[in-house]
């Protein structure tokens, strides 16, 4: 039998795509909301919870689209993964990389992948943690059953968990003491990593990727769980007494959800959340805020038939997600090229700004109250004109596949 598409799957994954840009692009980063900052280190703020939804989401995805590969040629499988996951690398390469060229006293200069003073284009980011995840994740779907990838995936957070604390530092749980710190520095190269933090340290790093595998085989195993445990039609509201099927999968979602938040909370006694370091109390706990959201989101738009447009808003990213999320990083990238004088300098030079700064500091910072409104006005902008173009792809029905 077919396995049922759920409305509510493409809502949470359109809902995951339209936070990360919102979180991705504020009017100012020294001017946010506290929900919408990381966490510094330690902790998980609703804004830490994004991309674990989204990686979540993928292996969700992969849930539907497994059991098709398992039918046909191994060959065909390795064919359509390896590309689909150099592809996604390559445009996360590509967006740390564009567009190839910057400001420099007033004159346009190549980005080169490394210059003479030691800097270079970052080599990792969140889409290329999706590519390598995402890879990793369906070779052991494809190749194993359910069974055996609760083992796999139980096992890579425990090996995990262990090279973190016996090959890290005097205090292995710190940014400096991590081991991940001088493992991405040893393979990709001081010029090539992250450098926005107190030292050279990047959180989507290669080590730390490893355990955003298992975040994508728990959003497949849970994948697998609502097939099999819901796949039946939905008409209308019912109640659950005489939608016994869909009843079970809401509350064994639950329960699993609940279940997940307990082993985190204690597992993070020890191991602390981090989405910096990805730690596997992390992928846990948000494994479970993951369940609790999907059982919800499955109540109310599947079992009780609850379709508006909030659901619709998000729905539209859902259908485009990949292509909206990294042309979301290309276009702040792409203005910047376009300079608008704005005053001058300390030294007495012409200051220049790009229009998305422009329209931040002339509009959206003019708005009275705290400089935090002003900032979040420009996020919301922001989403909305790429909602708009989700829209209207979705409208011409033009799908952009990776």
């Amino acid at each position: 039998m077919k396995p049922q598409r759920y409305y509510s799957l493409d809502v949470f994954r359109g809902a995951t795509v339209a936070l990360m840009i919102l979180v991705n692009n504020p009017g100012t980063w020294s001017a946010m909301f506290s929900p919408l900052e990381h966490a510094e280190w330690n902790g998980c703020t609703p804004t830490d919870l994004v991309f674990p939804f989204f990686l979540f989401a993928v292996g969700n995805a992969m849930a539907f689209v497994i059991p098709r590969f398992k039918l046909g040629s191994t060959s065909n499988f390795w064919k359509k993964v390896i590309r689909r996951s150099i592809l996604i690398f390559l445009i996360g390469l590509f967006i740390n990389w564009f567009p190839f060229f910057k400001w420099d006293n007033n004159e346009l200069i190549f980005k080169a992948w490394k210059d003479a003073e030691g800097n270079g284009i970052r080599i990792m980011g969140v889409l290329q943690r999706i590519a390598i995840a995402y890879f990793f994740a369906s070779v052991i779907a494809f190749y194993f059953k359910e069974k055996m990838v609760l083992w796999i995936t139980a096992a890579l957070l425990l090996v995990y968990w262990g090279a973190t604390y016996f090959l890290g530092g005097a205090d292995p749980y710190s940014m400096q003491g991590f081991i991940g710190t001088s493992f991405d520095l040893d393979v990709l190269g001081m010029a090539h990593i992250y450098k926005g933090e107190a030292i050279p340290f990047d959180p989507e790093g290669i080590f730390s990727t490893f355990n955003a595998v298992p975040q994508v085989l728990l959003g497949y195993l849970a994948g697998i769980f609502i097939n099999k445990q819901g796949n039946v039609k939905w008409l209308n509201k019912t109640l659950p007494e005489t939608n016994e099927p869909n009843f079970r999968l809401v509350a064994g979602l639950f329960v699993l959800g609940t279940l997940a938040l307990v082993i985190g909370y204690f597992w993070q006694l020890e191991f602390p959340y981090n989405k910096k370091i990805w730690s596997s109390s992390y992928v846990i706990h948000t494994t479970g805020l993951c369940l609790l959201a999907i059982s919800t989101m499955i109540w109310f738009i599947e079992v009780l038939n609850i379709k508006n447009g909030l659901m619709k808003f998000f729905d539209v990213f859902g259908k485009n997600s990949l292509f909206i999320f990294a042309f979301s990083g290309l276009f702040p990238r792409l203005l910047g090229l376009i300079r608008i004088e704005s005053g001058f300098t300390s030294e007495g030079k012409t200051k220049f700004i790009s229009p998305l700064t422009w329209f931040y500091e002339n509009i959206c910072a003019q708005i009275p109250g705290i400089p935090e409104i002003g900032s979040f006005v420009y996020s919301l902008v922001f989403l909305a004109f790429f909602w708009a173009l989700a829209y209207l792809l979705d409208k011409k029905k033009i799908y952009i596949k990776v």
